[in-house]
């Protein structure tokens, strides 16, 4: 027989029951209900099973509110706005998005704030005002309290593919083997890694996989710098690095930004590329081919990232069961930041 809540007779159990009863916070509830990061197996498990027994089912309502279609979709971007103007990323993931959506006949509502926090309140106001049929969440936090809104309320999502659990440390691994191979093969041995903010799910994984890959080749886990993704905070990182007892003679940058900003002030560094320094971008768009020599990445499709995550939300409008479609895997791109020129 399944427990009662505290409410009225017959009341309907919600997450906050079964969070009490479980013993964890609504926001771990909506992680295990949704299979979204921020929780242990184990306590996924328990909390499923305190579901079951208390005889929770989602609820349809917040949903039947949007019967009434929007005819658009929301994408609220938690960046600071000084990165999109150097990032290219973004306009690529929309680009993507767009490609899918304009077929549908559906618009994208786009909204860029400065953290999650205001990004939750974004959505709020556009499910509240049914200015949105779903959203998309992009750049998902170890604790991200867009994925316990979006359930609370009922808002059909997608996230990405990379973004979210479904993705392993083996994806991230098997780049950065590809990577690091290379750089060994070029002579390196003194390896480093500029990082992005350890708040996003996908550093922490990246983290994992430099560690356990750089061990392996090299017998101990090569450095890491987080920076902030920006020009400035990649020159930053690599000062400090340079500035070493033992400095690098090759860095890996976890997006193009912050690598393009090393290859275009390298005479400011006081470094040569490659001569004295490799460089590789962790993503690859237009700023790895403009500057010279062109740089060396972990490429991968973002335009196609972008159309993938709108079919997939589209299918979760649908009434389908939304399952992310593993991304196309990073592939190494060699150029002239990572290959010294023969001489004569």
């Amino acid at each position: 027989m399944a427990r009662t809540t505290d409410g009225a007779a017959g009341a309907r159990p919600t997450i906050r029951d079964i969070a009490r009863v479980a013993g964890v916070s609504k926001a771990s509830v909506s992680y295990a209900l949704n299979d979204l990061p921020g929780v242990s197996e184990q306590t996924r498990a328990r909390i499923r099973a305190t579901a079951t027994e208390l005889g929770w089912r989602p609820s349809a309502a917040a949903r039947s509110l949007s019967r009434a279609r929007a005819g658009a979709v929301g994408l609220a971007v938690a960046r600071d706005v000084r990165l999109l103007e150097e990032e290219p990323y973004y306009m690529r993931f929309i680009a993507g998005m767009e490609s899918v959506l304009a077929r549908e006949g559906l618009s994208l509502l786009l909204s860029v704030v400065p953290d999650v926090e205001a990004a939750v309140g974004v959505l709020r106001d556009w499910w509240g005002e049914r200015r949105v049929d779903g959203v998309v969440l992009t750049d998902l936090r170890v604790q991200d309290p867009r994925v316990a809104l979006v359930a609370e309320l009922g808002i059909p999502c997608a996230v990405p593919a990379g973004a979210g659990r479904a993705t392993s440390v083996q994806a991230e691994r098997q780049a950065f083997e590809e990577v690091v191979t290379h750089l060994c093969a070029q002579g390196h041995r003194r390896l480093a890694r500029v990082a992005g903010p350890r708040e996003f799910l996908h550093t922490l994984r990246r983290d994992v996989a430099w560690a356990e890959v750089t061990r392996s080749a090299l017998g101990a886990p090569a450095p890491v710098v987080v920076a902030d993704y920006t020009s400035a905070g990649g020159l930053a990182a690599t000062r400090g690095l340079l500035a070493g007892a033992e400095p690098p003679t090759a860095v890996v940058y976890d997006n193009d930004v912050m690598a393009a900003a090393v290859v275009a002030e390298r005479e400011a560094l006081g470094v040569r590329v490659p001569q004295d320094l490799a460089v590789v971008a962790g993503d690859d768009s237009m700023l790895c081919r403009l500057v010279s020599p062109a740089i060396s990445c972990l490429q991968r499709d973002v335009v196609a990232d972008g159309a993938r995550s709108a079919r997939l939300l589209l299918e979760v409008l649908q009434g389908r069961p939304g399952q992310a479609p593993a991304g196309e895997p990073h592939r190494l791109v060699v150029r002239g930041t990572t290959v010294r020129a023969p001489v004569g």
